[in-house]
């Protein structure tokens, strides 16, 4: 009999666990100012494990769905992004405060424009350059490859960097598909979505992919994107040239 006690309790302590281990659970807290301590609305907050977003409300609070080790990255103009593990002490306090800190702006120096305009359309159109952006096609592909100049072996050098073995596009999707995999979730979420259209700085992109901001660039320049382009696309237009270049890449190499 007491046999049997001991086995049903601890059947029922298991089944106990897996409940509450297979049940979603939430984080919440409230984002402060760390200067004021006062509270921060429209505080985008992503989960990087799940590629979910949410943002604060006009009290700073916030609940997003989240377990055990996932990391939540917060951001919000002219402060200071920061990356949070959440732990089993936060799901269980639901009054945690977050601190954003404000970034240090140094004045930069100011750029006079090269080109000295004068006013009529007729004339100013033979002073500035030409934008001069080509996509090139590729047998096999719907689309081809956007480059930064029109020359006789650009499409050679669009080409290698697909097919080379050692080339970045290989070491880099090769060995990352489950971050590269996060692409199709982050089109998903529409909160996500919109913080990325509404940034510029590759920060929460790389942040997403697991990457460094200056990785980003490197991908698109060896998927032959432009410069301009690299330079004045939003994150969202840009996550969508590097989902471009990675399925481009999964087909090339289905090919080989």
């Amino acid at each position: 009999m007491r046999f049997f006690a001991v086995f049903l309790f601890t059947l029922l302590t298991f089944a106990s666990y897996a409940q509450e281990t297979e049940t979603p659970s939430t984080v919440s807290g409230i984002v402060v100012n760390a200067t004021t301590l006062l509270p921060k609305s429209n505080v985008n907050i992503v989960n990087i494990n799940t590629v979910k977003g949410t943002t604060s409300s006009g009290h700073g609070e916030f609940t997003i769905e989240a377990k055990v080790n996932d990391t939540l990255h917060f951001s919000f103009i002219g402060f200071e992004s920061i990356k949070i593990r959440v732990t089993n002490d936060w799901i269980k306090n639901k009054n945690t405060k977050i601190r954003l800190t404000e970034k240090a702006y140094a004045l930069e120096e100011v750029v006079i424009n090269k080109y000295q305009l004068t006013g009529y359309l007729e004339v100013d159109t033979k002073i500035l350059p030409l934008n001069e952006n080509f996509r090139y096609p590729i047998s096999g592909l719907p689309y081809g490859y956007e480059a930064g100049d029109h020359s006789p072996n650009k499409i050679n050098r669009v080409l290698g960097s697909l097919f080379n073995p050692a080339d970045l596009l290989y070491n880099f999707f090769g060995k990352k598909p489950k971050e590269m995999s996060k692409l199709k979730e982050i089109k998903k979420d529409d909160v996500v979505k919109n913080l990325l259209a509404s940034k510029f700085d590759k920060e929460t992109l790389a942040s997403l992919l697991g990457i460094d901001p200056k990785e980003i660039n490197e991908i698109l320049q060896r998927c032959n994107y432009s410069e301009t382009f690299i330079k004045t696309a939003n994150d969202l237009q840009i996550m969508e040239a590097i989902s471009s270049c990675y399925e481009d890449y999964k087909i090339l190499k289905r090919q080989k």
